[in-house]
């Protein structure tokens, strides 16, 4: 028992050294995918042993990279397939709430020819492809989007667009949240403009009252949580 304590500490410390770790290196390889796994160590805070002793060498940091973006996909794909909205609506919802991750982990993009191959890539992506391709083509039955492509392959146009986006954010050519990117989607997939930034613009407003509501719940339940001692 008193070797299972004293290593607690060590065990969290080596999380977090992990942690910091990746997240380091989610910025460092964002600016220069050529950097090094020393550089990113000296950023990181920690010395060159501690990254070797989580991650042996660059394939095995990049994984690390490649899993974690897996699980936040995973974890927005719960929230942001919205079937019962019109396909419009939740084409845009989708784009919107995945844009983040897209934006936060677009290195692995720059980085998937390279070093993790295209399918390790297309693995990871291809829950948010199917979920697009369902969209649109329930919105190519019900006539919101144009019917000149079949599903499958208006999705693969879609997503390349994306990620000419995602590249021109990389180069600081472009700053967006999602907003701008969710309405050319629309645009793209045959809305007309002015609807399309209609739709957006509902979407984002619900999305901004969802998110004060979430935070005002765990307010309340903090602060009752304070009040009773717990």
């Amino acid at each position: 028992m008193t070797h299972s304590v004293a290593r607690e500490p060590q065990r969290r410390n080596s999380r977090s050294n992990r942690a910091r770790i990746l997240a380091t290196a989610r910025q460092e390889l964002g600016r220069n995918p050529d950097v090094t796994l020393e550089e990113i160590a000296r950023a990181s805070g920690v010395v060159r042993r501690t990254l070797f002793g989580h991650f042996p060498g660059r394939a095995a940091l990049l994984e690390a990279l490649a899993e974690e973006a897996s699980e936040a996909l995973r974890g927005v794909l719960e929230v942001a397939v919205r079937p019962e909205e019109p396909a419009e609506r939740a084409l845009a919802h989708f784009v919107y709430s995945i844009w983040p991750v897209g934006d936060r982990y677009r290195l692995l993009l720059a980085l998937a020819q390279r070093d993790l191959g295209v399918e390790r890539v297309a693995g990871l992506l291809a829950p948010a492809r199917d979920e697009v391709t369902a969209i649109l083509a329930r919105g190519q039955r019900d006539g919101v989007f144009h019917p000149h492509l079949p599903p499958a392959v208006l999705s693969a146009g879609l997503e390349g667009m994306h990620i000419a986006l995602l590249e021109q954010v990389n180069a600081g050519a472009l700053e967006d949240d999602g907003t701008r990117t969710a309405v050319v989607t629309l645009i793209a997939a045959g809305v007309p403009e002015e609807r399309a930034k209609g739709v957006v613009d509902d979407v984002v407003a619900a999305a901004a009252a969802d998110a004060a509501s979430t935070a005002s719940t765990a307010s309340t339940a903090s602060t009752a949580t304070g009040r009773s001692g717990v």
